[in-house]
């Protein structure tokens, strides 16, 4: 967000060379008892606002099981007289059990929006090129922060900018605490061995230009999330990031109002994690530059965030 601090947020994450957001899908196992086949889809995304470039959307897979089948070996059992075996159940090595956390309902509701505004936009939309894609709201989303280097009050301007977002949205998120995982635009969204069988959570990042360039300049953060399907289902935002520039932060804490200047930039970053894209009303939060007294989420802000809450609920990834 440019502002009085010079801070700015980017076009967030960034997409392949030739702008293409790669898409990938599961195709379900055959009666045969093949395994699934991870396969891009036909056609690739664009962001809706060309200014937002920054759902980080590499490396990804859907969740499934299958079963696998020997051949002819249960005719061979049968003729042998023996009792036939259980089938091995072999799981997608790149994705958690599904369902993992999911609830039978959202978790909770979007707060009414007073005074509704269209001033809004989203990072990525479904097929129909209407509904928004966003998080499952059946499930709650877990994330984690790597401290380093974090100003002093950082956890608490993480810790507030949630607390608004999950009002607004009824999206629940759950602390799982500190993690030494560096931020990355190839990170993972299944890290089996650092955070056991589920989606990676949420990373938030304190960093700096020297680690990750597009923090460069006067970028302040950058965020994102990375959305997954299964085979014609809806895609689902399942886990993302969110990078704050540390020094930037700290530096602007120490002027006037450099404090509620922070605290707007990462409540932005968050808005962007849960899938709002930037707008052009100067009014909003979500605009790409701080403006002088917009500190809060405006009636457009709000009114897109209400709908991000309402995504579809997927147990099946």
């Amino acid at each position: 967000m440019d502002g009085p601090a010079g801070l700015r947020a980017p076009d967030d994450l960034p997409r392949s060379p030739s702008g293409r957001v790669p898409q990938w899908v599961i195709d379900e196992a055959s009666d045969r008892g093949e395994a699934p086949q991870v396969r891009p889809r036909a056609r690739a995304r664009r962001s809706p606002v060309p200014a937002v470039v920054g759902v980080v959307v590499l490396a990804l897979v859907a969740g499934g099981a299958w079963t696998v089948q020997s051949g002819r070996l249960p005719q061979l059992f049968a003729w042998a007289g023996a009792p036939e075996p259980t089938p091995t159940v072999a799981r997608n090595p790149n994705a958690p059990t599904p369902g993992a956390g999911a609830a039978a309902a959202p978790l909770g509701t979007p707060a009414p929006v007073t005074g509704p505004s269209t001033s809004f936009s989203y990072m990525a939309l479904q097929d129909d090129r209407a509904t928004p894609i966003a998080y499952d709201p059946c499930r709650p989303i877990h994330y984690v922060t790597r401290p380093d280097a974090a100003p002093e009050g950082g956890q608490q301007l993480i810790t507030d900018a949630l607390a608004r977002i999950s009002l607004a949205t009824g999206l629940q998120f759950v602390d799982d605490g500190t993690t030494t995982e560096a931020p990355s635009p190839m990170r993972e969204p299944y890290q089996l061995d650092r955070y056991g069988d589920r989606w990676a959570p949420a990373l938030f990042s304190w960093s700096s230009p020297r680690e990750d360039a597009t923090l460069a300049g006067f970028v302040a953060g950058a965020a994102g999330s990375a959305p997954v399907s299964l085979g014609d289902g809806p895609d689902v935002y399942v886990t993302g990031q969110v990078m704050l520039d540390a020094p930037q932060l700290a530096e602007a804490a120490t002027h006037p109002g450099g404090d509620v200047l922070a605290r707007a930039t990462v409540l932005h970053e968050v808005g962007h994690l849960v899938g709002l894209g930037h707008v052009e009303d100067a009014t909003q939060l979500m605009f790409p530059e701080a403006q002088e007294g917009v500190t809060d989420l405006g009636a457009g802000d709000l009114t897109g965030l209400a709908e991000l809450g309402r995504g579809a609920c997927v147990p099946e990834l």
